[in-house]
């Protein structure tokens, strides 16, 4: 390995180290009440070599948004080879589920921490594109079943917003331990419990 080859590799090696810092606080402390101090003290380094790396923690935050699409995209991978939309969609998502609990860090901050208004501010004027491509994704599965003869009478958008909103809302009350927190007689299973009743009625459609 070349000089100039092992200096790229260790400056990639601190950038990952920023970024897996940042994530930590940002998941314990929320995004606005973290900062580049934060950062620094969390990974042992100065503020100024955080800054080298990334201009302020909008930055930090947009690159660690973009990493956790590119890893959910991985997950979903798999997918494109089934070419019946159903069997697609049913698998898709058991594939979603896996990746929030897997990577349940990832999952809070690419949907459910709130971003810094400052970032809101810079972004008001793009559209969010990935999370444009996952849905993408997912409404394009739909109207191929609704091709199929499926979901007749329903509309594909909203449809579609309906089945993320589910499998979203049971993956956060699982990763936020709220599962936990109710008697259910079997709560160490209850999210697959759950997803398979949702498929049950996805059946019927």
């Amino acid at each position: 390995m070349s000089i100039s080859e092992r200096k790229q590799k260790e400056k990639e090696a601190l950038r990952l180290l920023i970024l897996n810092g940042a994530k930590k606080l940002f998941v314990e402390k929320g995004i606005e009440y973290t900062t580049i101090r934060n950062i620094a003290d969390e990974i042992n380094y100065s503020v100024g070599t955080v800054y080298v790396y990334f201009k302020d923690k909008n930055a930090i935050f947009h690159d660690l948004h973009s990493i956790g699409f590119q890893e959910l995209g991985q997950y979903f991978n798999e997918l494109f080879k089934i070419e019946d939309p159903m069997k697609r969609l049913r698998k898709m998502g058991f594939v979603y589920i896996k990746f929030a609990m897997e990577n349940s860090e990832m999952y809070d901050l690419m949907f459910n921490l709130k971003a810094p208004m400052d970032y809101l501010e810079e972004q008001k004027n793009n559209l969010w594109p990935e999370g444009t491509e996952t849905y993408g994704y997912l409404k394009k599965t739909v109207e191929e079943c609704m091709k199929q003869g499926h979901f007749n009478g329903h509309n594909s958008e909203a449809l579609s917003f309906m089945i993320w909103s589910l499998v979203h809302g049971m993956c956060c009350l699982e990763i936020r331990h709220r599962t936990k927190g109710i008697k259910f007689s079997s709560p160490e299973t209850i999210l697959s419990e759950g997803y398979n009743e949702y498929l049950k009625i996805l059946e019927k459609l």
